[in-house]
């Protein structure tokens, strides 16, 4: 028998992400995916060597990496909609998880149990703040780097996003956001510029 887990999978590429906004710079579900994998590595690297608690940056990262994965079958609803109220967040969570069940039938038997937990990562039994924290994250980059293009578009977004990165009240994402973020405004010279910094 053959499996389409990871045809599916590929298909992530093809979805837009920030559908209702203009974009200077398109994204879709697969750069996303990748970005926050390297956000949660690193929220989790923080809080392990940093802070001293017991976290595991790799399980982090890869449970990142299929966050999305839903959405091969359901697109990237906008988030104004999806919690607009909550039956609407309800009946798609709903949505989410038949697209999941589906998924993880696209796998052979004895490693489909391997994947139930990177699948279904905001269930009770499987969650991961880490992993939600670096999905705010992402989206506060991406408006940040939209803001630096000029693009107006993602301003209120950005605040949005910034006041419920704060109010995860996390010690790993506040650090992120004093030591890393700033970087995120500066141009690539002057990026370059800070590898020969003496400071």
């Amino acid at each position: 028998m053959k499996y389409s887990f990871f045809a599916l999978i590929s298909r992530l590429r093809n979805i837009s992400r920030w559908s209702l906004m203009r974009n200077t710079s398109r994204e879709n579900v697969q750069e996303h995916s990748h970005m926050v994998a390297v956000l949660a590595h690193a929220l989790a690297v923080i809080s392990k060597d940093v802070f001293k608690q017991d976290s595991d940056p790799n399980r982090e990262a890869t449970i990142a990496l299929f966050h999305d994965a839903s959405e091969i079958f359901t697109g990237d609803l906008p988030t104004p909609i999806k919690y607009f109220d909550f039956d609407i967040m309800t009946a798609y969570k709903r949505v989410e998880s038949v697209s999941t069940t589906k998924l993880l039938s696209a796998l052979p038997k004895e490693i489909n149990k391997s994947y139930e937990e990177l699948l279904s990562f905001d269930k009770k039994d499987f969650s991961s703040p880490i992993v939600n924290a670096a999905d705010k994250l992402a989206a506060y980059i991406k408006c940040l780097e939209e803001l630096k293009s000029g693009n107006e578009e993602f301003k209120q977004a950005a605040k949005q996003t910034y006041s419920k990165l704060k109010l995860l009240d996390m010690q790993e994402v506040d650090y992120f956001l004093e030591k890393f973020i700033p970087a995120f405004e500066l141009t690539i010279d002057e990026l370059g510029a800070l590898e020969f910094s003496t400071e």
